[in-house]
């Protein structure tokens, strides 16, 4: 992918909208363009995460593995198209995080990833810009809580 191309995905990124053009190009060396297959795994829950991605195009679901005893399975908590983010948020937060949950490409899907720690380090650079990416993660948490939650009233 070309940075033009790079740069219009983050700016209409869901975490990234609205930052300001310097600040998404700062943002540019941080993504590298990775395709999945329908079917294939981003990420596994129970690893220890480390990227953040950036959906460019596709469908990639969140599944949470549960086991109530008798009933063993997975749930989707959400499936997440273009301009969506995921990943492992707490590499904004310095530490080691287990994911707490899959990522499966559901049809093609091309990615931008970004190394969580790379991200952190470019927040304490620039405080502006920290301001603005913790404001978006505090909404993105929020809404991933209330699909977890309403993914678990299904059960």
């Amino acid at each position: 992918m070309e940075k033009e191309e790079i740069r219009a995905a983050i700016a209409g990124c869901e975490f990234f909208k609205g930052l300001a053009t310097t600040d998404l190009d700062r943002l540019v060396p941080l993504c590298h363009a990775r395709q999945y297959k329908s079917g294939e795994s981003v990420f596994t829950q129970g690893e220890v995460g480390e990227y953040l991605y950036v959906i460019v195009s596709g469908r990639v679901a969140l599944e949470r593995a549960i086991d109530l005893g008798l009933r063993k399975g997975s749930v989707t908590i959400e499936a997440l198209e273009k301009g969506r983010v995921l990943g492992c948020w707490a590499t904004l937060l310095g530490e080691e995080h287990i994911l707490m949950s899959s990522a499966i490409c559901q049809k093609p899907t091309h990615l931008l990833t970004m190394r969580g720690g790379d991200l952190r380090a470019l927040m304490h650079s620039n405080k502006d810009l920290g301001f603005n990416v913790m404001e978006k993660f505090c909404f993105l948490l929020r809404d991933r809580v209330q699909a977890a939650y309403g993914a678990l009233e299904k059960i």
